[in-house]
């Protein structure tokens, strides 16, 4: 059995229509070159994420192969990077083709960014 640091649990994940619809209408949305990223503080609880990868990103075993590389992120940086948040992150055009690595250093350098970008405001 995992330690419980290792697990994604299902109080981690975003899983109604609703709370992605109001995620999408309420929360903040950066660009990157390949994911579009929206967030909103939460009053309480831990962080939470929901990915949206259409089928013009390829076929399902790239959809699938983007959702686990972008669910590992969340659960290894949610307690660091992450601080009792919803976000949802959707998958542009060309984001299947992104390694383990290339996908790190995309997100690491938007959430860094946007960490200090609020900690100046």
């Amino acid at each position: 059995m995992l330690p419980q640091v290792e697990v994604f649990p299902k109080t981690a994940r975003l899983t109604k229509r609703s709370e992605f619809l109001d995620l999408f209408r309420k929360g903040r949305k950066v660009h990157t070159a390949h994911f579009v990223f929206f967030s909103k503080a939460r009053d309480s609880g831990e962080s939470r994420l929901g990915v949206t990868v259409s089928a013009k990103v390829g076929n399902a075993v790239v959809r699938n192969r983007l959702k686990r590389l972008l669910r590992e992120f969340f659960r290894r940086h949610r307690r660091t990077l992450f601080s009792s948040r919803d976000v949802v992150i959707v998958a542009k055009k060309g984001a299947g083709n992104l390694s383990w690595v290339e996908v790190c250093e995309e997100l690491e350098t938007l959430l860094i960014h946007r960490s200090v970008k609020q900690k100046r405001e």
